[in-house]
């Protein structure tokens, strides 16, 4: 092997030093961290609430007007959420009063935000749901199950959400079965008939005209358009208008939604 150059070994000892005060200056701070709440604390909240975290002046969505009461819907996809800031954004006369939370899926699936995102929001004031994605391919009893020990509602609390959307391959009367013995091990459950979401088409194709499903509140996605009607004349509830706002305190697009009444109606569903 060669000597090394002058240039070259002064090279060295300038990066092995920096390695090793990099070192130590990571040793410092963790010693900081186990010594320090403190420190602890603000390490923690910088984590969960990003500094980046943009502050939007309006939705950048159309809002429909007409409506008092408004809400968001949320999953993993948004990530940490702030949500004293959501609370405290309002454009206008709209803020927002609920949102729902995606809690579960098919029969293990637990969402990692929920805990957080369930606690918080109610923490912070705004009314809360929690919703189950269904499969309709798997046990429909296991996946009530799996939703209910996974949610404890509280008095306040929206009632429990069954979000089927997609097929999976069963037909339409598997679909129905399913969707039917699910809500109905919720009810059970929980005292309370639960929430049917899902979008215009697929309520258009496996539920509508079927009279054991009218009892349900619904929370219908349509997305683009000024006013929801459904095809069976039936009556909504919520309306998921758009899946790309922007919120304070949330790093994704999110899902905005209206509610069809004021927000004393939307009080009397929940809970008691």
């Amino acid at each position: 092997m060669k000597e090394m150059k002058e240039p070259a070994k002064a090279r060295f000892k300038f990066k092995r030093k920096h390695k090793i005060n990099l070192i130590l200056g990571l040793f410092f701070l963790g010693t900081i961290l186990l010594a320090n709440p403190t420190a602890r604390f603000w390490l923690r909240s910088l984590l969960e609430y990003p500094v980046h975290y943009t502050e939007y002046k309006n939705f950048d969505i159309r809002i429909p007007g007409d409506y008092e009461v408004h809400g968001i819907d949320v999953s993993r996809w948004q990530r940490k959420i702030d949500w004293k800031r959501v609370k405290n954004m309002q454009v206008g006369a709209v803020n927002f009063d609920f949102t729902f939370i995606k809690a579960t899926e098919g029969t293990w699936m637990v969402d990692p935000h929920f805990k957080s995102n369930w606690e918080n929001s109610r923490k912070n004031g705004l009314i809360r749901g929690a919703y189950h994605f269904f499969i309709p391919h798997l046990n429909a009893e296991h996946q009530a199950k799996h939703f209910i020990r996974t949610v404890k509602l509280k008095s306040g609390d929206l009632p429990p959400v069954i979000d089927i959307e997609e097929t999976f391959g069963m037909s339409a009367a598997q679909i129905r079965k399913g969707t039917k013995q699910f809500m109905d091990l919720l009810e059970a459950h929980y005292k309370i008939k639960p929430i049917l979401y899902t979008n215009r088409s697929f309520f258009k194709k496996y539920f509508a005209e079927e009279p054991e499903f009218r009892p349900y509140i619904l929370w219908i996605a349509h997305y683009q358009v000024d006013e929801l009607t459904l095809p069976d004349a039936s009556t909504w509830h919520f309306w998921q208008h758009s899946d790309r706002g922007r919120v304070n305190g949330i790093q994704e697009k999110v899902d905005f939604n209206v509610f069809s009444g004021d927000s004393a109606r939307l009080r009397s569903i929940c809970l008691p």
